[in-house]
């Protein structure tokens, strides 16, 4: 038996082991020392992940199944206040005198906002003024054509006078001289020229002064269609609450920049500047993509939150679907459906125009047509 290196005997028909360096012997070691921690490492993440999934199925089981939509609250109902249209101005800017504050809660027939009317008084005052000179020329022109019909009737009158006479001279033409004969000839022929040029003559004068008082009296009507036009734009310039509510400023382009109307601030005509809402029935509309549509059932109840107001949580209901897509804001593949969501309850802090959250709970699984039962 031949001793080995470290003083161990080998067996006889073996070849003596060689022996391991020192380097050999720690990259050994270190192999297993990740060897551990690697195995330590699967087993610790895999308990952990095994009670991740037993929680979430835990919470999965207990909680409802609910999406979120975002959208924007607005009033059941509300009108919408326009800067007035004028007669006879297609373009043109109003300035607001008087001017309602908003969040004021105001009734119908309560003035709103008031603007400046000083030039359409004034365009009233010469229009008014234009009528009446109008309607004088006019009453004026008739008067003369009066004159002048009683003139011409006398005429015709001694024109019918003088042919009579003329007519009487002719039937004792027998006991006159030739050249008297000849003389009251002539005189019969003068006076029937004589009436039937002013027969002629009468109605031509007539159809000259009723074209001239008529031309007087299309324009007195003209001026009076300004003048009320005038008077109606007066009116206009002052406007009511439609109904009971409270008044929101819209934010609008104004000189420049944007942002709400105030009193001396210039609003273009057909401008939409006001709303009047009414806070007693207020709903959400928001939009939902083509994929989570067909979850949604009428009916269904949802959370609203209001994302200015946080504190604020008010329950909903699905109340409209629409049954129309509109094309996606970052795709047209991608289409949307607006829905709207009832707000039950009132509060001073809910107003039109707020963004809100709308937590859905879906009474049903996703399932096509469904929806619109």
């Amino acid at each position: 038996m031949t001793p080995s290196v470290h003083g161990e005997s080998t067996p006889p028909g073996q070849s003596p082991r060689p022996a391991w360096s020192p380097a050999r012997w720690q990259v050994v070691c270190a192999i297993s020392v990740v060897a551990s921690i690697l195995v330590v490492t699967v087993i610790v993440l895999g308990s952990r992940s095994r009670r991740s999934v037993s929680k979430t199925a835990r919470f999965s089981a207990q909680a409802p199944n609910v999406t979120r939509l975002a959208g924007t609250t607005e009033a059941v109902r509300m009108r919408t206040i326009v800067a007035p249209m004028l007669e006879g101005q297609q373009f043109g800017t109003l300035t607001i005198t008087k001017l309602v504050p908003s969040g004021t809660h105001v009734r119908k027939g309560e003035l709103l906002v008031d603007f400046d009317r000083q030039a359409q008084m004034r365009n009233f005052v010469d229009k008014q003024d234009d009528y009446q000179k109008l309607a004088n020329q006019a009453i004026q022109e008739q008067a003369k054509d009066d004159a002048a019909r009683a003139k011409d009737e006398t005429e015709i009158q001694q024109a019918e006078s003088d042919l009579s006479k003329a007519q009487l001279e002719m039937q004792k033409i027998e006991l006159l001289s030739r050249i008297d004969a000849e003389k009251a000839q002539q005189t019969l022929d003068e006076a029937k020229a004589t009436l039937q040029q002013l027969r002629a003559t009468f109605d031509l004068k007539r159809k000259s002064a009723h074209s001239a008082v008529r031309l007087l009296e299309i324009q007195r009507d003209r001026a009076q269609q300004v003048m009320e036009h005038a008077r109606a734009n007066t009116e206009l310039m002052e406007i009511k609450s439609p109904i009971d509510g409270v008044v929101v400023l819209n934010t609008i382009w104004k000189q420049g920049k944007m942002g709400q109307v105030q009193e001396g601030d210039q609003v273009r005509a057909g401008v939409s500047f006001m709303q009047v809402v009414d806070p007693s029935s207020m709903q959400v509309r928001a939009f939902v993509n083509q994929e989570d549509f067909p979850a949604l059932r009428f009916g269904d109840t949802a959370q609203i939150h209001l994302d200015a107001y946080p504190e604020l949580v008010f329950p909903g209901k699905l109340v409209e679907m629409a049954p129309i897509a509109r094309s996606g804001d970052f795709s047209d593949k991608l289409r949307s459906f607006a829905v709207v969501f009832s707000i039950a309850g009132v509060d001073p802090k809910l107003m039109p125009d707020l963004s809100a959250a709308v937590d859905v709970n879906l009474s049903l699984q996703a399932g096509g047509a469904g929806a619109f039962q």
